[in-house]
């Protein structure tokens, strides 16, 4: 799966390397539902991330208002790559749901 979670003292990291598609989403799915479960903070790794489906950014956008319903954060660990950026834009995103929470 193109997609780790790696689990810190006080931030739980989601990475996601190469693609990640509807092939892969139930298992991301779960990845992401751990993560918000969890209570820790949250941050998305999109450094190795090469494509992001429809599929990627609906549960990506879900995950972000499911963390911000809860109090908690989840954003981005770094910069939104401009490829990432560009995907959103053209699936109908105004922004990406958790570049506002980027630095």
């Amino acid at each position: 799966m193109p997609a780790t979670l790696d689990r810190k003292k006080r931030v739980w990291v989601v990475r996601l390397e190469g693609e990640t598609n509807i092939s892969c989403a139930a298992e991301f799915k779960n990845l992401l539902m751990e993560a918000l479960a969890s209570g820790k903070e949250l941050q998305l790794d999109l450094q190795d991330a090469t494509d992001l489906d429809v599929t990627a950014l609906q549960l990506l956008w879900a995950a972000e208002r499911e963390a911000k319903a809860s109090g908690k954060s989840f954003v981005l660990a770094g910069a939104l790559p401009l490829a990432m950026a560009e995907i959103a834009r053209e699936s109908g995103l105004e922004r990406f749901p958790v570049a506002a929470g980027a630095s």
